[in-house]
Protein backbone atom coordinates (compact mmCIF):
# COMPACT_ATOMS: atom_id res chain seq x y z
CA UNK A 1 0.00 0.00 0.00
CA UNK A 2 1.50 3.80 -0.77
CA UNK A 3 1.51 5.07 2.58
CA UNK A 4 2.83 8.93 3.17
CA UNK A 5 3.16 10.66 6.73
CA UNK A 6 1.70 14.07 7.67
CA UNK A 7 3.29 15.54 10.85
CA UNK A 8 5.41 18.58 11.11
CA UNK A 9 7.58 17.12 13.67
CA UNK A 10 10.48 15.02 11.93
CA UNK A 11 11.45 13.17 14.78
CA UNK A 12 8.15 11.46 14.55
CA UNK A 13 7.96 10.80 11.12
CA UNK A 14 11.30 9.27 11.21
CA UNK A 15 10.01 7.11 14.15
CA UNK A 16 6.85 5.93 12.43
CA UNK A 17 8.98 5.74 8.73
CA UNK A 18 11.16 3.41 10.82
CA UNK A 19 7.93 1.41 12.26
CA UNK A 20 6.89 0.89 9.35
CA UNK A 21 9.47 -0.79 7.56
CA UNK A 22 8.84 -3.50 9.18
CA UNK A 23 5.76 -4.24 6.97
CA UNK A 24 6.19 -5.45 3.67
CA UNK A 25 3.02 -4.48 2.39
CA UNK A 26 3.56 -0.83 3.42
CA UNK A 27 5.65 1.69 1.08
CA UNK A 28 6.31 4.85 2.45
CA UNK A 29 6.42 6.97 -1.07
CA UNK A 30 6.55 10.66 0.47
CA UNK A 31 6.56 12.74 3.83
CA UNK A 32 4.97 16.50 4.24
CA UNK A 33 5.65 18.74 6.87
CA UNK A 34 2.44 20.67 6.95
CA UNK A 35 -1.02 21.05 5.59
CA UNK A 36 -0.75 22.38 2.12
CA UNK A 37 2.43 20.11 0.90
CA UNK A 38 0.37 17.11 2.39
CA UNK A 39 -2.29 18.04 0.17
CA UNK A 40 -0.28 18.13 -2.46
CA UNK A 41 1.79 14.80 -2.24
CA UNK A 42 -1.73 13.08 -1.56
CA UNK A 43 -3.11 14.51 -4.80
CA UNK A 44 0.04 13.65 -6.38
CA UNK A 45 0.86 10.40 -5.33
CA UNK A 46 -2.95 9.09 -4.29
CA UNK A 47 -1.96 7.05 -1.24
CA UNK A 48 -4.23 4.21 -0.13
CA UNK A 49 -2.82 4.82 3.12
CA UNK A 50 -2.27 8.39 5.37
CA UNK A 51 -0.61 9.09 8.67
CA UNK A 52 -1.81 12.35 9.89
CA UNK A 53 -0.85 14.33 13.13
CA UNK A 54 -3.54 16.62 14.57
CA UNK A 55 -1.28 19.94 15.18
CA UNK A 56 0.03 21.67 11.95
CA UNK A 57 1.43 24.78 11.20
CA UNK A 58 -1.02 26.03 8.80
CA UNK A 59 -4.14 24.22 9.48
CA UNK A 60 -5.48 21.64 11.97
CA UNK A 61 -5.41 18.19 10.96
CA UNK A 62 -9.14 17.67 10.69
CA UNK A 63 -9.39 20.15 8.40
CA UNK A 64 -6.80 18.46 6.48
CA UNK A 65 -8.57 14.98 6.70
CA UNK A 66 -11.97 16.86 5.08
CA UNK A 67 -10.14 18.08 2.55
CA UNK A 68 -8.67 14.92 1.78
CA UNK A 69 -11.93 13.16 2.07
CA UNK A 70 -13.29 15.53 -0.71
CA UNK A 71 -10.42 15.14 -3.17
CA UNK A 72 -9.28 11.44 -2.93
CA UNK A 73 -11.00 8.46 -3.55
CA UNK A 74 -12.43 6.70 -0.87
CA UNK A 75 -10.22 3.61 -1.11
CA UNK A 76 -7.81 6.02 1.02
CA UNK A 77 -7.41 5.69 4.64
CA UNK A 78 -6.75 8.50 7.13
CA UNK A 79 -5.35 7.46 10.19
CA UNK A 80 -5.10 10.30 12.52
CA UNK A 81 -2.23 9.90 15.12
CA UNK A 82 -1.23 12.48 18.02
CA UNK A 83 -0.78 12.45 21.39
CA UNK A 84 -3.84 14.49 21.76
CA UNK A 85 -7.00 12.32 22.84
CA UNK A 86 -9.72 15.27 22.78
CA UNK A 87 -9.23 14.84 18.95
CA UNK A 88 -11.01 11.17 18.42
CA UNK A 89 -14.18 12.34 18.14
CA UNK A 90 -13.79 15.42 15.44
CA UNK A 91 -11.59 12.74 13.78
CA UNK A 92 -14.02 10.33 13.10
CA UNK A 93 -17.51 12.44 12.53
CA UNK A 94 -14.80 13.29 9.51
CA UNK A 95 -14.53 9.59 8.44
CA UNK A 96 -10.79 8.96 9.95
CA UNK A 97 -10.65 5.47 9.06
CA UNK A 98 -8.45 4.79 12.77
CA UNK A 99 -6.96 6.92 15.94
CA UNK A 100 -3.36 6.43 16.70
CA UNK A 101 -2.25 7.54 19.79
CA UNK A 102 1.69 9.04 20.20
CA UNK A 103 3.58 7.45 21.32
CA UNK A 104 3.07 5.22 18.74
CA UNK A 105 2.08 1.33 20.62
CA UNK A 106 3.75 -1.19 18.21
CA UNK A 107 0.71 -3.55 18.75
CA UNK A 108 -1.91 -0.63 17.78
CA UNK A 109 0.01 -0.17 14.31
CA UNK A 110 -0.06 -3.71 13.53
CA UNK A 111 -4.23 -3.81 14.27
CA UNK A 112 -4.17 -0.46 12.11
CA UNK A 113 -2.55 -1.81 9.20
CA UNK A 114 -3.87 -5.28 9.10
CA UNK A 115 -7.79 -3.41 8.64
CA UNK A 116 -6.35 -0.46 6.29
CA UNK A 117 -4.91 -3.89 3.95
CA UNK A 118 -8.43 -5.86 4.45
CA UNK A 119 -10.05 -2.61 2.98
CA UNK A 120 -7.58 -2.30 0.24
CA UNK A 121 -8.07 -5.71 -0.66
CA UNK A 122 -11.54 -6.17 -0.84
CA UNK A 123 -12.65 -7.19 -4.60
CA UNK A 124 -15.73 -5.82 -6.92
CA UNK A 125 -17.25 -9.32 -6.36
CA UNK A 126 -16.63 -9.27 -2.61
CA UNK A 127 -18.74 -5.99 -2.51
CA UNK A 128 -21.48 -6.50 -4.94
CA UNK A 129 -22.44 -9.06 -2.61
CA UNK A 130 -23.87 -7.09 -0.41
CA UNK A 131 -25.64 -5.23 -3.25
CA UNK A 132 -27.43 -7.98 -5.79
CA UNK A 133 -29.71 -6.47 -8.37
CA UNK A 134 -32.45 -8.85 -9.02
CA UNK A 135 -33.62 -10.13 -12.19
CA UNK A 136 -36.39 -7.21 -12.82
CA UNK A 137 -33.23 -4.75 -12.29
CA UNK A 138 -35.62 -2.79 -10.47
CA UNK A 139 -35.12 -3.69 -7.01
CA UNK A 140 -32.00 -4.18 -4.71
CA UNK A 141 -31.12 -7.11 -1.75
CA UNK A 142 -29.67 -5.33 1.09
CA UNK A 143 -27.79 -7.92 2.80
CA UNK A 144 -27.45 -6.23 6.32
CA UNK A 145 -25.22 -8.16 8.09
CA UNK A 146 -24.25 -12.24 7.43
CA UNK A 147 -27.86 -13.92 7.02
CA UNK A 148 -30.37 -10.89 6.91
CA UNK A 149 -31.32 -8.83 4.25
CA UNK A 150 -34.08 -6.12 3.21
CA UNK A 151 -35.41 -6.27 -0.58
CA UNK A 152 -36.06 -2.87 -1.79
CA UNK A 153 -37.00 -1.02 -5.09
CA UNK A 154 -34.68 1.66 -6.46
CA UNK A 155 -37.46 4.20 -6.81
CA UNK A 156 -38.04 3.77 -3.05
CA UNK A 157 -34.80 4.94 -2.34
CA UNK A 158 -34.26 8.36 -1.09
CA UNK A 159 -30.41 8.27 -0.50
CA UNK A 160 -27.76 6.81 1.32
CA UNK A 161 -25.97 8.35 3.93
CA UNK A 162 -22.44 7.43 5.90
CA UNK A 163 -22.68 6.80 9.77
CA UNK A 164 -19.85 8.21 11.07
CA UNK A 165 -20.02 6.46 14.37
CA UNK A 166 -20.58 2.75 13.30
CA UNK A 167 -18.87 3.47 10.21
CA UNK A 168 -21.40 2.05 7.65
CA UNK A 169 -23.90 3.62 4.61
CA UNK A 170 -27.35 3.56 5.63
CA UNK A 171 -30.27 3.89 3.33
CA UNK A 172 -33.49 5.64 3.32
CA UNK A 173 -36.32 4.27 1.95
CA UNK A 174 -40.26 5.40 1.88
CA UNK A 175 -42.04 3.74 3.84
CA UNK A 176 -39.76 2.02 6.53
CA UNK A 177 -39.54 4.55 9.97
CA UNK A 178 -35.41 4.03 10.58
CA UNK A 179 -32.20 4.21 7.52
CA UNK A 180 -31.43 0.78 6.95
CA UNK A 181 -27.44 0.06 8.07
CA UNK A 182 -25.24 -2.01 5.70
CA UNK A 183 -22.49 -3.98 6.01
CA UNK A 184 -19.08 -2.48 6.05
CA UNK A 185 -17.84 -3.27 2.93
CA UNK A 186 -20.53 -1.26 1.06
CA UNK A 187 -18.57 1.84 0.13
CA UNK A 188 -19.77 5.11 -2.08
CA UNK A 189 -18.46 3.73 -5.41
CA UNK A 190 -20.71 0.65 -5.05
CA UNK A 191 -23.69 2.87 -4.06
CA UNK A 192 -23.25 4.85 -7.66
CA UNK A 193 -23.18 1.96 -9.85
CA UNK A 194 -26.59 0.76 -8.53
CA UNK A 195 -28.61 3.27 -10.82
CA UNK A 196 -27.55 6.19 -12.82
CA UNK A 197 -30.16 8.37 -10.44
CA UNK A 198 -27.71 8.02 -8.05
CA UNK A 199 -25.16 11.20 -7.45
CA UNK A 200 -23.21 11.57 -4.87
CA UNK A 201 -23.19 15.31 -3.39
CA UNK A 202 -20.61 14.79 -0.60
CA UNK A 203 -18.31 12.64 1.59
CA UNK A 204 -21.26 11.53 3.65
CA UNK A 205 -24.39 11.54 1.03
CA UNK A 206 -25.86 9.90 -2.20
CA UNK A 207 -28.94 10.91 -3.20
CA UNK A 208 -31.25 10.00 -5.75
CA UNK A 209 -31.59 12.93 -8.09
CA UNK A 210 -34.97 11.80 -9.06
CA UNK A 211 -36.67 12.91 -5.50
CA UNK A 212 -34.20 16.32 -5.76
CA UNK A 213 -36.51 19.85 -6.14
CA UNK A 214 -33.54 22.77 -5.67
CA UNK A 215 -30.77 23.56 -3.67
CA UNK A 216 -31.35 26.10 -1.04
CA UNK A 217 -28.43 27.65 0.82
CA UNK A 218 -26.44 24.86 0.21
CA UNK A 219 -29.13 22.35 1.80
CA UNK A 220 -30.84 19.73 -0.65
CA UNK A 221 -34.60 19.68 -0.58
CA UNK A 222 -36.49 17.02 -1.82
CA UNK A 223 -39.62 15.90 -3.16
CA UNK A 224 -42.04 13.82 -0.36
CA UNK A 225 -41.58 11.45 0.97
CA UNK A 226 -38.58 12.60 1.35
CA UNK A 227 -39.50 16.39 1.97
CA UNK A 228 -38.60 16.27 5.84
CA UNK A 229 -34.86 16.25 4.98
CA UNK A 230 -33.15 19.00 5.36
CA UNK A 231 -29.64 18.01 6.69
CA UNK A 232 -27.92 17.06 3.19
CA UNK A 233 -25.45 19.94 2.27
CA UNK A 234 -23.67 19.57 -0.75
CA UNK A 235 -19.77 19.77 -0.84
CA UNK A 236 -17.89 21.93 -3.03
CA UNK A 237 -16.62 19.35 -4.47
CA UNK A 238 -19.35 17.91 -5.80
CA UNK A 239 -21.34 21.24 -6.64
CA UNK A 240 -20.59 21.35 -10.31
CA UNK A 241 -20.99 17.75 -10.78
CA UNK A 242 -24.75 18.19 -9.38
CA UNK A 243 -25.34 20.96 -11.36
CA UNK A 244 -24.14 19.47 -14.35
CA UNK A 245 -26.79 16.16 -13.71
CA UNK A 246 -29.58 18.55 -12.38
CA UNK A 247 -30.03 20.87 -15.45
CA UNK A 248 -29.33 17.55 -17.97
CA UNK A 249 -33.44 16.60 -16.55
Amino acid sequence: MKTIIIDDNATSIDILAEKLKGYSDIKLVGTATNGNIGLNLAKEVVPKLVFLDVELPDMSGVELLEQINETLPSKCKVVIYTGHPQYMLPAFRNMAFDYLMKPIDDNELGQIITRAKKYCAQSPATTKECLEKQSDQNKLLFYTNSIDFRLVHTRDIGLFQYNHENRVWEVIVAGHPTPIKLRRNVNNETLLTIDDRFVQVSQKYVININYLIEVNDNVCRFYPPFDKIDYVKVGRLFRRKLTERFCSL
